[in-house]
Formats: structure tokens, C-alpha cells, sequence
């Protein structure tokens, strides 16, 4: 049986009612209460109400009550609400922060939210806003090694000095190879992006063979010269030390940053070198490959071609790379180094300075 809540409204509030709901300039909301009360009057059912206004019956008798209470100004403010939580205590926040920079108890390896507010008797979203304003990440860890090469600072000044003060009428290469490259296919396909979905990839995969992508960055223009060979010998990285001798202009002083691979150091090698007096290499230190900038390249080429792609064969493969060196040499950016040696040299020295 439909409910009728039966509301006296005087001519003075009917007037005042029809002026709210007359006014183009009055709050939605307002005119919709007031709609809500001119309804009820007129001996509407609250579902019928409810339907002619666009409201839920709740709130139907919400406005019927506040009017019967306190009349037409009721309907033009809203009640007070309680405040929200208050503010936790600084030093609750300071406890907090402290806490988190120290071990756990126990053998756990750090701390987690739930234990957090354990532990101080908070809840678990303040320590989720603590940690958040101050930072904190405590699941999180970066991991890092240290050179043990005895002559660091003498190739990290050389490779720096490269990168921010090149040598007039000379070539600098940041050269190295990206080996194993491997032409994977997915066992099926995969679904595509949909809103609120992410794209499927199946964990399965077949294997189509490898191939060895060797790059060469100038790092004045940006330009990369690369090229895709089955193995990563002397052998093949002679040859490509031969085509880049044979594309750069006879006169060009070239040097070459590279890194402490095997391969790079080959007696063959170092005779080609001594046969070439243009040529200069510059070997990073040992476990110094960040110094290398053609590094920063070949992590672009994986995250933007590789990793998300299906080769069927080692031809297909080679070809994506081709076609990306070939994209990326049509807008190159020159590679810019910001850091002096001696700003590195000053930050690794305070890494390795006691702590107390």
C-alpha cells in the first residue's frame, strides 16, 4: 500500500516554496526539497514523490521531517556533520617514523603496516598516510655493488671528461653489445588493453633462436650505429669495428667507451688497435657498466620494442631492431651527462664513510 505523508503548508511557505523552485539562480538541491514539499501537500504518495522529483524515498522523508520541524529555512542549509577523525599526535607520527628507520623485533626483514600499527596501537590506514607523507617505503629495497677496480677514479674521470667536454674533431662512441637477445613466441595470442582491464600475455612461450645486437651511440648527435650478428666473438665484434672505421671520415679522432668483456680485450684485437692510431679505447671500471652510455639505448629498445612483442623467427627479430635503430636515428637526441667526476667521487665516498 503506497504511504502518504500528509503535510500542512501555509499560502506564506506555498508562495515561498514556488519562488525557490521559480528561481533559475536557486541550488538544484534546494529547489528539489522544495519540490519534495509542494508534492507532499498536494497528498502525492512518498513513491510517487520520490519518482517525480528523482530522489530515493529516504530522502523523501528526510525533507518532510526537517519542514514539519523547522519550516522553509530547513530546506536551504544542511545539518552539521561531526567532524572527522582527529589529527594523530606528533609524537605518535615521530614514534612512527622511527620505528619504520629501525629493525623489527624478531626475525622478520622489516616492517610491515599491520605490525606498524600493532606496535603502536594505530590503525593501519594512519600508518599508511605516516609512511606516505614521510616517504617511507620499508617493503621496498634497492640493491647496489661497489667497484673493486683500484684504478675507479682514474676511468670514471677519463669517461666523465668524455661525455662533458669532448675533444675537438674527434668521434665518442659508447659502444657495447646487447647479447642473447632471444625471438620468443607466445603460445597464443593475448587480449588487448580494454578500460579497467589490462592487456593479457600468455607465461608460456616458444623459443626461435638469438641473436647479438652490437651499438655504437655518438654521443654528440645521438645517432646509433648497430648491427645484429649471431654470436658475440672477437670475431664479430671486429667486424664491427671495420664498418665503423669505414663510415667515419679518415682524420676523425675516435674514442670508444666501452666495457672489461673478454672479447673486447682479445690479443686480435689489440693488434687491430695498434693498426689503427685513431682509435682509443676507454675501459669502464669493473662493475661500472652504468658509466657506459649506450646502456641507457638498449634499455629503451627492451622496454619499447622487445618485451612485449612475438618473433616467430630470428629474421623477424632482427628486422624490429633494424626498424627501430632506423626510427630512432631519424630524431636523435644528443646523450647528456650532468654530473662531474668529482661530484660522483664526493657522494660514493660519503656512501662508504662509517656509519654511526
Amino acid at each position: 500500500m503506497a504511504q502518504i505523508v500528509c503535510l500542512w503548508v501555509s499560502a506564506e511557505d506555498r508562495a515561498r516554496l514556488e519562488a525557490i523552485v521559480a528561481d533559475r539562480n536557486r541550488a538544484q538541491k534546494h529547489v528539489a526539497r522544495a519540490r519534495i514539499i509542494l508534492h507532499s501537500a498536494d497528498r502525492l504518495n512518498v513513491a510517487e514523490v520520490a519518482k517525480r522529483v528523482g530522489v530515493g524515498r529516504p530522502a523523501v522523508w528526510r525533507w518532510q521531517r526537517r519542514f514539519a520541524l523547522a519550516g522553509v529555512d530547513s530546506l536551504l542549509c544542511d545539518a552539521t556533520r561531526k567532524p572527522g577523525k582527529p589529527r594523530l599526535d606528533d609524537a605518535i607520527v615521530r614514534r612512527v617514523v622511527a620505528l619504520t628507520c629501525t629493525e623489527p623485533p624478531g626475525e622478520v626483514t622489516h616492517w610491515t603496516g599491520r605490525a606498524m600499527a600493532k606496535m603502536v596501537a594505530i590503525s593501519l590506514r594512519s600508518v599508511q598516510r605516516i609512511w606516505a607523507g614521510h616517504d617511507l617505503q620499508p617493503h621496498r629495497i634497492r640493491t647496489f655493488k661497489r667497484s673493486s677496480d683500484p684504478d675507479f677514479a682514474a676511468k670514471l674521470e677519463a669517461i666523465v671528461g668524455l661525455y662533458l667536454d669532448p675533444p675537438a674533431h674527434s668521434l665518442v662512441l659508447s659502444l657495447d653489445e646487447k647479447s642473447q637477445i632471444q625471438a620468443l613466441d607466445r603460445t597464443q595470442p593475448g587480449l588487448p588493453l580494454k578500460p579497467g582491464k589490462a592487456g593479457t600475455m600468455t607465461h608460456d612461450y616458444k623459443r626461435h633462436g638469438t641473436t647479438t645486437l652490437f651499438a655504437a651511440l655518438n654521443v654528440l648527435d645521438g645517432t646509433v650505429v648497430g648491427r645484429c650478428m649471431a654470436r658475440h666473438r672477437h670475431q664479430e665484434f671486429l667486424r664491427f669495428l671495420n664498418a665503423i672505421e669505414r663510415a667515419v671520415p679518415a682524420g676523425k679522432v675516435i674514442h670508444v667507451i666501452l666495457d672489461n668483456y673478454a672479447a673486447h680485450k682479445h690479443p686480435k684485437v689489440l693488434a687491430w688497435l695498434a693498426r689503427h692510431p685513431r682509435w682509443t679505447f676507454h675501459f669502464t671500471p669493473t662493475s661500472g657498466s652504468w658509466l657506459n652510455a649506450v646502456e641507457t639505448f638498449f634499455s629503451a629498445l627492451t622496454r619499447r620494442r622487445l618485451k612485449r612483442s612475438a618473433f616467430r623467427s630470428i629474421v623477424e627479430l632482427q628486422a624490429a631492431i633494424n626498424r627501430y635503430l632506423a626510427e630512432h636515428n631519424r630524431a636523435p637526441q644528443p646523450f647528456v651527462w650532468t654530473k662531474r667526476a668529482e661530484q660522483i667521487l664526493a657522494k660514493l665516498n660519503h656512501l662508504n664513510a662509517p656509519v654511526h
